[in-house]
């Protein structure tokens, strides 16, 4: 048996608006925004209403005036992550520096890699991270989203800053067919999910065992490597690794029992069992 610790986020992750028209993926033009001049938060303000139980933003570092709010929201400890971004690897280096510490599903909403100029993809190996300071990036490991050697790419090139992410939407776990993602109509065909009529992407519909499960298997890392990537890892990004994300005392109970092929068993949140197989 094996046990999966699950990091139950403090609040919310917002992706979006403040993207790129160019790699906005699934998300719907007519809403995309940029900082303008009002400098700081004040363009999240007022489109969130506010930040209360937000604990992460993702958007693109190369939208005029972002290095201000990626300080800010930093400076208020809300984690900057970066993403649906052309951002050249300067840009997402001048990120991280302003306090940016999480990358939103790797190769996925951005520049491909090139060799000149590596983009967001080079924040894995930078020598312009401040000291003291790691980079996380999520990995979506649905067997879709993301070639298996790039997984192990990515893996190798910095395994312990992988964070396995489902980006899953609400037809997770419902059957093919036509289901709504906000404004939008979603079409399931297979393990795909697909904005309706069109080929682009529109989150998954993997669980997170089924993320954990495929990661091991193309990565070949051990069975450890690839639970820490789906708690320890993530909890860490949030900075609540000594409540969550492991069995250390004092920790939280909040935690999933799997069999030794990694297929859950049972759930538990603090401590108590609230589904079983």
């Amino acid at each position: 048996m094996c046990l999966l610790i699950v990091p139950w986020s403090p609040g919310v992750h917002l992706e979006g608006p403040f993207i790129s028209l160019e790699k906005k993926g699934a998300h719907p033009e007519q809403f995309l925004r940029t900082f303008g001049g009002s400098g700081g938060v004040n363009p999240l303000l007022e489109v969130y209403g506010g930040l209360d139980n937000v604990s992460m933003v993702t958007l693109a570092p190369e939208l005029a005036g972002s290095q201000s709010v990626v300080e800010e929201l930093s400076q208020r400890g809300v984690t900057v992550s970066l993403g649906h971004s052309v951002a050249n690897l300067s840009q997402a280096e001048e990120a991280v520096q302003q306090g940016a510490s999480f990358i939103t599903h790797l190769f996925n909403a951005m520049l491909p890699f090139h060799h000149r100029d590596p983009g967001i993809v080079g924040l894995l190996t930078s020598d312009r991270i401040p000291a003291g300071r790691s980079v996380f990036y999520g990995m979506i490991a649905d067997g879709i989203h993301t070639n298996p050697a790039a997984l192990r790419i990515a893996h190798r090139a910095h395994p312990a800053g992988l964070v396995l992410v489902t980006d899953a939407i609400m037809a997770m776990g419902l059957p093919p067919g036509r289901h709504t993602l906000g404004q939008q109509v979603i079409e399931i065909q297979g393990l795909h999910a697909y904005v309706a009529g069109t080929t682009t992407l529109s989150g998954s519909i993997a669980t997170m065992d089924m993320c954990v499960r495929h990661f091991q298997q193309a990565s070949g890392c051990s069975v450890p490597e690839a639970l820490e990537a789906a708690s320890l890892h993530p909890a860490q990004l949030l900075g609540i690794s000594h409540q969550k994300g492991s069995l250390e005392y004092g920790c939280d109970a909040d935690l999933v029992l799997m069999d030794d092929q990694m297929v859950l068993e049972a759930t538990y949140i603090s401590g108590v069992e609230v589904w079983r197989k």
